[in-house]
């Protein structure tokens, strides 16, 4: 029974896994869909490029890192390299490395561990990449550069870093800086050849720029000759990232046009657009012209069409599909059936749901994360608790995700006692409230009118260092002057009936 959930995050960077959480960006795929069921699993797109990072099995000490992050504020960089020779610790690559990677999220500290490093000469290609993509993330692409002309002096690689920059590029939304910087890699003594064009129109689609991508791919075909495999990045792009089935279908039409033979992966990007938007016709037509065609179909492919089939209401004939991708020597895995139990799930038919539940555990798959919470959006608050309690048992805890699902599930039925009480259950399962949970909680009272226990929240999340919501602002001065009003036809109703009484008095 076939088919993951929505998508999220994607491996793009890195082998390592140290490095994975950082280098493996999310991904999230906006559903069209047409059928009201959110968008199925999508097929990670080719990883372009992979970054190596073997640091040591222990974290840095806790006190080097918060040295760093004092050192950071000093006004010289030579007072903050002064202070860290005499602090006793010793620099080494290890040490440096894994030291940027604890404090990714803050980069000038990584970056005074970096040049404090650099001194020691602990200054080679890993080094110098990890910081790199640091900075990148971090849009400091001036300091990012200074560091690539200091690898390029001292002989090192520099071609994982101009990758690096591409895509970081890509992620800040600029497609231009990321198209230049391939076009520099020539001046860099680089060639930019079909991997790193691969990787560029991965990096741009990857990102949403996928219009972009194709423009650039069909203004460089003399240079680099157009074939499947960048048709197919192009195809992802629309199928499975911006999810325009209108664009897929205008590529699909262009590969003819240029005489380029879709092949297995091509049809698998098709057949999961069309499954998210509900189109169940043109998805069971692609798959018998694949099969017809020779091409195999993979694991992705019968979940594509196990999802959409439930979402049709045919979950019988899903059922037989999965028994199907059994006979091709295929073995359903968690995003089979999660394709059927998010629909399902969606639809109300909880019913259904745990039968592919526990038809799931029978075949010795385990739920993962994305199954749960597909039941805490369709069950009642006592079937939540319910869940809550066989995902821990399960050994995945609840996450804050899980409990911003579920509070946004109960203020969206105008039930805040039930939020309230899961924000009880959220810090007994020892999740923190973050910053977000506290705006779902003051949104959702304020649209409850609960202004009181609104404000409580409200003043509680701006005590624990979240930033004042504009947006929240408005709702609460909106909500003193309907009160003003109110109080104010109030009184003047008791004006008025108080003066209609004394007429009468006066006629009797």
């Amino acid at each position: 029974m076939a088919l993951r959930l929505k998508a999220s995050q994607l491996k793009r960077m890195a082998n390592n896994v140290l490095l994975s959480q950082a280098f493996h960006q999310t991904l999230s795929s906006p559903s069209l869909s047409h059928s009201q069921c959110p968008a199925p699993p999508l097929p990670p797109p080719p990883v372009p490029f992979s970054f190596h990072f073997d640091g040591p099995q222990h974290p840095p000490p806790p006190q080097f890192l918060e040295l760093l992050k004092k050192v950071a504020t000093f006004s010289s960089q030579a007072e903050a390299a002064t202070h860290l020779d005499h602090s006793g610790f010793e620099a080494s690559k290890d040490l440096i490395c894994c030291a940027i990677w604890a404090l990714r999220e803050q980069w000038k500290p990584a970056l005074v561990a970096f040049n404090w490093g650099g001194k020691f000469h602990c200054f080679d290609e890993k080094v110098c990449t990890l910081m790199i993509w640091v900075l990148g993330t971090h849009s400091k692409f001036s300091t990012a550069w200074c560091i690539i002309r200091d690898m390029q002096r001292s002989s090192l690689s520099t071609r994982l870093a101009m990758l690096i920059m591409i895509d970081r590029y890509a992620a800040a939304n600029n497609s231009a800086k990321a198209i230049q910087t391939f076009n520099f890699m020539e001046k860099f003594r680089l060639t930019p050849d079909q991997e790193a064009f691969h990787s560029l129109l991965n990096a741009l689609c990857r990102h949403g720029n996928v219009e972009e991508a194709e423009e650039f791919m069909l203004v460089n075909k003399k240079l680099f000759p157009l074939e499947t495999e960048s048709f197919n990045i192009i195809l992802n792009g629309w199928c499975n990232i911006t999810c325009d089935v209108f664009e897929a279908k205008r590529v699909w039409r262009e590969m003819s046009n240029y005489c380029i033979t879709p092949d297995g992966v091509s049809y698998s990007h098709m057949i999961s657009c069309f499954s998210k938007t509900g189109n169940l016709f043109d998805s069971l037509r692609l798959y018998d012209q694949m099969k017809k065609r020779e091409w195999i179909p993979g694991i992705m492919v019968y979940n594509s069409l196990v999802y959409v089939l439930t979402c049709e209401n045919c979950l019988k004939e899903a059922v037989k599909f999965v028994d199907k991708l059994k006979e091709e020597g295929l073995q359903p895995n968690s995003a089979t059936f999660n394709s059927m139990i998010q629909p399902l799930c969606e639809a109300g038919k909880l019913a259904e749901a745990r039968i592919i539940l526990n038809e799931m555990v029978k075949e010795n798959v385990s739920p993962t994360i994305e199954t749960y919470h597909a039941f805490f959006e369709g069950t009642d608050y006592q079937g939540t608790l319910e869940f809550l309690s066989r995902m821990k048992g399960s050994g995945l805890s609840p996450n804050e995700d899980s409990f911003l699902l579920i509070l946004a599930k109960f203020f969206k039925l105008k039930q805040p006692v039930n939020a309230l009480k899961i924000w009880m259950e959220m810090v007994a399962y020892g999740v923190v409230p973050n910053c977000m949970h506290y705006r779902t909680m003051v949104e959702g009272l304020v649209k409850c009118r609960w202004f009181i226990k609104a404000r409580d929240f409200y003043e509680e999340m701006i005590s624990k260092g979240c930033l004042q919501d504009p947006k929240l602002n408005k709702l609460f001065e909106n909500e003193a002057l309907d009160r003003g009003d109110k109080s104010k036809n109030t009184k003047t109703t008791r004006v008025n009936s108080d003066k209609s009484g004394g007429i009468l008095r006066a006629i009797r």
